[in-house]
């Protein structure tokens, strides 16, 4: 072959793929990228199934690579540039397009696109704004009907995206499900140096992790108190690149709050912390935090202060889903982290202190998601439990004619307990398992309630408090409460428990009370059915057993009760002495809300008083009988039966007049005809009833017995005409008698009035006094 040929076939052989290489670059230099525009606006629109369209340039500029090594240095990276995008609402939305960005910038690198990988180091978008609408059929605007790639439904495309750099961005939020209203608005802080850097094409992987990492190491010294002054002291905000305002309205409340958040977001890398700060009202409702969140792009983990304050407590339902009780005003600050995405998001509010009203308060709680309801744990204490802040846990402390916390239903004003019901709706949204201990309870002098420890446990929209103990008088009331709040009316099981109640403690106002010894105890099984505790009380049934054994009580206390003025005289000029009690024993039977005294006996070495009647918790009426029987001599004794009527708010206490009149009378008569022979009517000679007090005490230490919610008690001496039992709502069989093998309670003979003891009472006492 000729050299000249040779020549020829070499320099072609070069020449060519050269041509073709340099012809390809000057077309893409030189091409109008705007002819794409048809094409690329087509297949975005197909693919989210929204009108999509770049309505300004589409450019394409080169850069040269960053970080890449040996040959893959030769192939530049495309800069790519579309401004005044939108992607199109649904038919059914009011504006018109879902988003607009004033420009959408982003670097590409194109050695991946090979291996199907779309690889985007930054992206930068600037004056994004985004209008999101959902209606109250739950149809919202950001769910795209995007159809499947393959037949698998599986793209072949990956997409792997590293920074992202916003610039004046605006969000309007319209939540007709939600009944949300909200305007945001974002932009960057002090120099815009990064975004325009991003912006020019300078803005590489390298710098935007520097970035990163600057501010990580920022938010990381910032999280100890001592930093975060001095930040707070010299305005030092150089960890924060973006600042955020929300205003709007959720329901009737006012929606305001603002924020700050790092310069750029690192999608890639998972381990950098990514700085937050934010301060939320929302009504009374405040929230600010100020931490870092790690792996934003996944919500990986969070990691912040966090502050809480509010009105009540429940008000944080509509804002976080979790169900807690009403409360006093409050405020907390702890520290809250999360584990986002691994397996079940758990969310950690550890060692939080605060205030409850007038209460300390202070413990870890942990909410965790999981199937098929989230989990409340954790354990809190108070140190210093004002009384007072436990009324609106059970929907008490309302003003006469206005309602309680948290409650649409204003209280009577001639109730005494709570109406406010119990948001029992709520309670299958989330299980809880939860300790409280109240150290010390800051009462009045007259309540001597000292501490509180309770265990509750909500199953289900079942909650539990096993047990409920309560510091009284120098002993416990121990209870455990079943509410079942899946049943309507809910029904309740209360088990009740008094021991070692110190009498002189009980009545710490009164000074004869305090030369008096001896302990009280007791015991409740009560079921019912109602939203509140007015309902619960009025509608109970079941038995109540007191008895007090081998103590004394200030004698004056009982010659108060007996009338027996020369007596109380004597004692107030000559001091009080204590009387030795046999026993006290007390029985009450419980019908749809009614208690009746089966047996209502003191027996002392002075007298035997005995107490009969009823007490109506629905209609809050009294009507009890006090029979004073002296042993021995009285004189100058105005012995009466005492009437206890009236209602829970306005009580009254009265003796028999035509008894006290008749005693008067004769010695009014005998005064007249003989002085001597005055006093003759006002002595009292009788020498009292003696109570067999060990059948008494045997037969009050049985265990009291209710049946299930729904059923009418029908024990011993349960009353005159009693009503059929409503419909029967099953009950747990943890609570069942049969199952404890307990047996029913002996018949007691109830005490007959005497006659003509209800002269004096109110013709609606002595219905209920009757059992009519």
């Amino acid at each position: 072959m000729p050299a000249s040929r040779r020549q020829k076939i070499v320099f072609w052989s070069v020449f060519t793929p050269l041509a073709l290489i340099a012809l390809v670059v000057i077309v893409i230099l030189t091409f109008d990228w705007n002819r794409l525009k048809p094409w690329l606006n087509d297949k975005v629109s197909e693919s989210i199934g929204r009108p999509f369209a770049i309505n300004g340039d589409l450019s394409v500029t080169w850069k040269r690579p960053q970080g890449e090594t040996g040959w893959r240095t030769l192939v530049p990276w495309p800069r790519l540039s579309g401004k005044d995008i939108t992607i199109g609402n649904p038919d059914w939305a009011e504006a018109p397009n879902m988003g607009t960005i004033r420009e959408l910038i982003f670097i590409l690198r194109p050695l991946p696109l090979l291996a199907h990988e779309i690889n985007v180091p930054t992206i930068v978008v600037d004056s994004p704004a985004v209008w999101l609408e959902r209606l109250a059929d739950k149809r919202n605007n950001w769910t795209f009907d995007t159809r499947k790639e393959t037949d698998s439904g599986k793209s072949k495309w990956h997409l792997d995206v590293g920074e992202v750099v916003l610039q004046r961005g605006n969000l309007a939020l319209k939540d007709a499900a939600e009944k949300i209203e909200l305007q945001a608005t974002l932009d960057t802080i002090g120099d815009k140096g990064i975004y325009d850097k991003a912006r020019d094409g300078a803005l590489m992987p390298s710098d935007a992790s520097a970035v990163a990492a600057s501010q990580a190491a920022a938010a990381s010294a910032a999280s100890a108190p001592d930093a975060r002054a001095r930040d707070n002291k010299t305005g030092n905000d150089d960890r924060y690149g973006l600042r955020w305002k929300a205003v709007g309205h959720y329901n009737q409340a006012t929606i305001n709050a603002t924020g700050k958040a790092g310069t750029v977001l690192s999608l890639r890398d998972t381990n950098t912390p990514y700085p937050i700060q934010a301060d939320v009202r929302v009504g009374a409702t405040r929230a600010t935090i100020e931490g870092t969140v790690t792996n934003p792009a996944h919500l990986g983990a969070l990691d912040v202060n966090l502050a809480l304050s509010g009105d009540s407590m429940a008000s944080l339902y509509k804002l976080t889903g979790i169900v807690l009780p009403s409360t006093p005003p409050y405020e907390t600050r702890g520290r809250l982290v999360a584990t986002l995405n691994k397996g079940a998001p758990t969310y950690t509010y550890r060692n939080f202190t605060g205030k409850v009203g007038g209460s300390d308060i202070g413990g870890t709680l942990t909410f965790a998601q999981r199937s098929p309801r989230p989990l409340l744990s954790g354990e809190l204490v108070s140190k210093q439990l004002l009384f007072a802040d436990l009324a609106p846990l059970i929907g008490g402390g309302a003003k006469p004619g206005e309602a309680a916390k948290d409650s649409p239903v204003k209280q009577p004003p001639n109730k005494a307990l709570p109406v406010a019901p119990f948001r029992t709706e709520r309670w299958d949204e989330i299980d809880a398992d939860v300790k409280f201990t109240g150290k010390r309870i800051v009462r009045d002098e007259d309540l001597p309630i000292t501490d509180l420890t309770t265990h509750l446990k909500l199953t289900d929209g079942v909650l539990l408090l096993d047990p409920l103990n309560f510091g009284v008088a120098g002993g416990n009331l121990v209870s455990t409460i079943r509410l079942d709040g899946k049943r309507e009316p809910m029904g309740a099981m209360i088990d009740m428990t008094a021991r070692h109640l110190k009498i002189k403690q009980l009545f710490p106002k009164a000074d004869s009370a305090r030369a008096s010894v001896g302990e009280i105890n007791g015991s409740a099984k009560l079921s019912a059915t109602g939203n509140s505790v007015a309902q619960i009380l009025g509608s109970s049934n079941g038995e109540a057993r007191l008895l007090v054994e081998n103590g004394t009580v200030s004698k004056f206390i009982l010659e108060a009760i007996g009338l027996n003025v020369g007596s109380v005289v004597v004692s107030k000029l000559f001091g009080d002495k204590p009387v030795q009690i046999n026993c006290g024993v007390a029985a009450f039977g419980f019908q749809n809300g009614i208690a009746r005294a089966q047996t209502f006996v003191l027996d002392t070495q002075d007298a035997v008083i005995n107490t009969e009647g009823a007490v109506d918790f629905k209609d809050e009426r009294l009507a009890l009988t006090i029979h004073p029987d002296s042993k021995g001599l009285r004189i100058i004794s105005l012995r009466s039966p005492l009437y206890v009527g009236g209602t829970f708010k306005d009580p009254s206490v009265s003796p028999n007049i035509a008894i006290l009149a008749l005693r008067a009378g004769g010695a009014l008569a005998l005064a007249l005809t003989a002085p001597v022979a005055m006093v003759v009517p006002l002595l009292d000679i009788s020498g009292g009833e003696e109570s067999n007090c060990g059948k008494l005490l045997a037969e009050l230490k049985k265990r009291p017995t209710a049946p299930p919610p729904g059923k009418t008690y029908t024990g011993p001496s349960a009353g005159k005409g009693q009503q059929q039992a409503g419909p029967a709502i099953p009950e747990s069989p943890t609570k069942s008698d049969a199952a404890r093998g307990e047996p029913a309670p002996e018949p007691t003979k109830p005490r007959i009035p005497a006659p003509n003891v209800q002269q004096n009472r109110p013709a609606n006492d002595r219905q209920l006094y009757q059992g009519g």
